[in-house]
Parts: C-alpha cells; sequence; structure tokens
C-alpha cells in the first residue's frame, strides 16, 4: 500500500506539469510562427527585396548585362558544338516545302485539340532561328570587346553602349530561350526544335547594337542581308511573318528595311504615333509588345525605399532639350524652376551622372517623368527601381504589360496641358495624402521585379511577362494568319491595321 501511495502522490504533480508543459510549447510555436508570417508581410522587412526573394534559391541570378554576358560568351565557346538539333532551312525554299511546312502545323495543331495533350493552359512554344552568327554572337562579341571605350557618343552626347545596354532586351530574351531546359526557371515558353510545333518564330538579330557599333553603309548592308535571310524562311513564306518576334527595341534599329516586316510582333520601347519613329500601320497594341528599359541605376530595397528620408518633393535629372514631344521638358522647366523642395537638374554621362541620378532619386517622393524624344523615357524604369513615385508627363505613352500591371498603383498620370499651368503640378503634388503616398511606395517594392532583367530569367521578371503578353495574343495571330490563307485577294474582307486610334492622356474634345 505505502509503494502504491508513493507511486500515486508522484504521478499527480506529474499530471498537472504535463497540461502546463504542452501549453508552454504550443505558445512558444505560435509566437515562432506570427513572427515568420509578420515578418514575410512587413512592409518593411528586406525580405520585399526582388532581388533577394528571387536569388534566394539561385545565387547565381545575373542582373548586370556586361557580367551576364561575359559568362555567356565564355560559355558558347565551350559550347561551340552544338548538341540540339535544329532544322532551320538554309537552302533554297520552294512553294512545295511551304505547303509540307504548314500541312506538318495543321497535323500538330490538330493533335492538340482533338488528342490526350490538349491543354489551355499549355506553354507558348518557340522556334529559335539557328541564324548566322554575323547576326548573332558576332555582334555580342563586337559590344564586349569594345564596351570599355567610354568616349564612343551619339551625336546628342549620350554614350552608345549605354544606349546599347538599356535596349538590351534582345539579349536577355535569346539568352533565356537558348539555355538548357534543366537551367532555365520559366515554365510559360519553350523552345522547340521542330518548326512544325512551333506557335512562334524568335528572330534573333541584334539590330540595336550593329546600328550603334557598325559604319553606317555596312549596317545598312548586314539588315539586307538579315531581311532576306529571315524571308527566305518557309515559316516566314507561309504566315508573311505574322508569327514571328522581331526585336527592334531602339526605334532607329533596323529602320531602313523594317516596312517589309510590319506583320511581324515587334518588340519595342514605346509606340510614338506622331510618325517621326514608325510608320502609320507599322506598330499598334494589337499585335506588338512593349518592353521596359534595362534601368540604369541599383535597386533600392524595402529598406532604402520606405525608411530613407525623402526630403525632394519632385526631381528630375536628364535632358532638358528634346525634339518632338520632348519639347514639353523646356516647358516644366520653366514652370517649375526655383519652386520649393524642387530639384530640376541637366544630366550628364558616365559614373557621375549615374550616381548623382540616384542619388536624387532616393532622396525624392516623386520623379518627373516627361517624354523625351519618343513617348518613353529609361528614366521611369530608373524610378520604379528607386522607389521614386514617377510622375508622368506623356500623352501618348504605353507602358510595358498593362494587360497585367496597373500602373495607376505606383504612378502619377498628368496631361501635359495642366502640368505646364503655373503653379498646378507642385500644388497637385502636395495634395497627395501620406497614406496615398505610402502605398505607392509599397507597391513601387513589390513591382520592380517585373523590371529587372536578369539570366536566368526568373519568374514574374520582364522576360516572363513578355511571354505572358504574347501568349494572350495567340488566338489573333492565329486568326489573321488563317484568314490571310484562305481570304481572296479581291475581297473587301482583308484585314487592314492602319487606322488605329492613338493612346492619349488628354481627353477627347
Amino acid at each position: 500500500m505505502a509503494g502504491r501511495h508513493h507511486s500515486s502522490a508522484s504521478a499527480a504533480p506529474k499530471s498537472q506539469r504535463s497540461p502546463l508543459l504542452l501549453f508552454t510549447l504550443s505558445l512558444i510555436f505560435l509566437c515562432i510562427l506570427f513572427y515568420i508570417f509578420a515578418s514575410s508581410s512587413s512592409p518593411s522587412s528586406t525580405t520585399l527585396r526582388p532581388s533577394t526573394i528571387l536569388a534566394a534559391s539561385n545565387p547565381t541570378v545575373d542582373y548586370s548585362f556586361v557580367s551576364s554576358l561575359d559568362n555567356f560568351l565564355i560559355n558558347s565557346k565551350s559550347k561551340s558544338s552544338s548538341t540540339v538539333s535544329d532544322d532551320t532551312v538554309r537552302g533554297d525554299v520552294t512553294e512545295h516545302d511551304v505547303k509540307m511546312l504548314d500541312d506538318l502545323i495543321s497535323q500538330v495543331e490538330e493533335k492538340r485539340i482533338f488528342g490526350d495533350e490538349y491543354s489551355f493552359y499549355s506553354p507558348v512554344r518557340v522556334y529559335v532561328y539557328d541564324m548566322p552568327s554575323k547576326f548573332t554572337y558576332d555582334l555580342l562579341w563586337l559590344f564586349q570587346s569594345t564596351y570599355r571605350d567610354t568616349t564612343n557618343l551619339t551625336s546628342n552626347g549620350s554614350p552608345v553602349h549605354r544606349l546599347i545596354e538599356q535596349h538590351s532586351i534582345d539579349y536577355w530574351l535569346w539568352a533565356d530561350l537558348i539555355a538548357p531546359e534543366s537551367e532555365r526557371l520559366l515554365k510559360n515558353v519553350v523552345r522547340v526544335n521542330k518548326q512544325e510545333e512551333a506557335d512562334l518564330f524568335y528572330i534573333p538579330f541584334f539590330t540595336t547594337i550593329s546600328f550603334f557599333l557598325m559604319e553606317k553603309q555596312q549596317c545598312k548592308a548586314l539588315y539586307r542581308e538579315a531581311l532576306k535571310w529571315v524571308m527566305d524562311q518557309p515559316a516566314w513564306k507561309r504566315s508573311e511573318g505574322r508569327d514571328h518576334i522581331l526585336p527592334v527595341h531602339h526605334p532607329w534599329s533596323f529602320k531602313s528595311v523594317r516596312k517589309f516586316m510590319k506583320n511581324a510582333i515587334w518588340l519595342l520601347p514605346d509606340m510614338d504615333s506622331t510618325g517621326n519613329w514608325y510608320k502609320p500601320g507599322q506598330v499598334y497594341l494589337e499585335k506588338d509588345v512593349i518592353l521596359p528599359y534595362v534601368a540604369n541605376v541599383d535597386l533600392c530595397d524595402s529598406k532604402c525605399s520606405l525608411d530613407s528620408k525623402r526630403t525632394t518633393l519632385l526631381f528630375f535629372r536628364g535632358r532638358l532639350k528634346r525634339n518632338a514631344g520632348g519639347k514639353i521638358r523646356a516647358k516644366l522647366v520653366t514652370e517649375l524652376n526655383g519652386a520649393k523642395d524642387v530639384i530640376i537638374e541637366e544630366g550628364t554621362a558616365g559614373k557621375e551622372g549615374k550616381a548623382a541620378a540616384q542619388i536624387g532619386m532616393r532622396k525624392s517622393i516623386f520623379c518627373l517623368n516627361p517624354a523625351g524624344d519618343t513617348p518613353s523615357s529609361a528614366r521611369l524604369f530608373d524610378a520604379i527601381v528607386s522607389g521614386c513615385i514617377p510622375v508622368i508627363v506623356s500623352d501618348e505613352l504605353e507602358l510595358p504589360f498593362e494587360g497585367i500591371l496597373d500602373y495607376r498603383k505606383i504612378a502619377v498620370f498628368v496631361s501635359s496641358s495642366d502640368a505646364v499651368q503655373p503653379g498646378w503640378l507642385v500644388s497637385f503634388l502636395r495634395s497627395i495624402s501620406p497614406t496615398q503616398i505610402r502605398e505607392k511606395q509599397m507597391n513601387l517594392v513589390k513591382y520592380s521585379r517585373h523590371f529587372l532583367y536578369s539570366h536566368p530569367a526568373l519568374p514574374m521578371g520582364p522576360e516572363d511577362l513578355v511571354w505572358r503578353m504574347i501568349a494572350g495574343k495567340l488566338v489573333n495571330i492565329k486568326l489573321h494568319l488563317r484568314r490571310s490563307q484562305r481570304v481572296v485577294k479581291e475581297s473587301r474582307s482583308v484585314c487592314t491595321c492602319d487606322c488605329r486610334r492613338p493612346n492619349s492622356t488628354n481627353p477627347t474634345p
């Protein structure tokens, strides 16, 4: 009995401690969970930094064009003998070849629709032409061997190699498409090696590098060669280019011959509707895709964006005089000169200019983004990655990925007529509440990942969003392609897209 009594006495406190211990452990566990979720959702947490989030699982992500290109070219040397099968046509093409390809494509599409493998959400299938190296690798080597020459400037004083970097979207897309599938992170686009399996055809010609780094007549001759090479392909003849993707991100690139490729899907910086850069009927939103410039400043992470003291109301640093729609700049300078808490500076090239722009944007609440020679400007994307709220004064501007991104959440849009009214712009910006400003700043942190080109290309980065935008156009592309194949030439039903209403911020009178 004594033994049993002792056992019972010692068990009592143990049974009392067990619930207390379980309660304590549960409380600690809940506190840990709360800390994790609070940290991940906190606006000021460094985990919101796009490069930190996305690079954490892949430390080899490279956001630098020059660095990424160096590695790319080194690896291309070691892979001089391609192991990827390719059926790019290099000889003469007959009508029979075109018909054979059309029949094969029809068979593949019928299998997708009526076979077991059909999926509405299947990735976009892209065939990448294996073009001669003079259109591809040779031009990349030309840039790589000359980019340290900072004395090479355009007629208006802009560093040539920096302009090429700003418009290097052709490199970032191509480098991702031709990378081994095991190294790629994007799942909504796949490269195919048979033309009949392709939804789209990518033309890997570096039009901007050739324009800026080659002698004028030599460049035009290369443009003509590239044009003939592409137009001799049976896939081009079949569709007249409607399912071909042409990167022409600088408005001067490929200008002498691009009218012959107006049916293709152009990858553009904007859609100037004044006729200064693109002729009527060459570009329109239903067919083409707007891509962001490559930012010239470093990413300002969440701590930098939200915790830094921004004492300047409005900041601008750039060319104060521009042509065409950019003439608004001179008017804005006159209006804003001397305004309190407003900084308007003439831009300068080189490292010093970049550092001054970066510091100015990080100290400012709003960054002025007027039109330049074209409606768009690289400055917009510099402002976004700097956490500076863009004030867009460009009535004809089209924006990248606007079918996916809502720019009203990160920017302020002002018509040119309002912006030049005495005192109006500064008064308007001061009327925006601190709550609204904070909300836009937080959204800038979230949105910045959509404007950071990288290798490997990252999900929801600009390369990914390009293919998401094109996927949304794919059905319409095929519609026009098939109509063009069956509508007789005399028919009034032949589609033209020459009469497009231009985009405008100003209200219609």
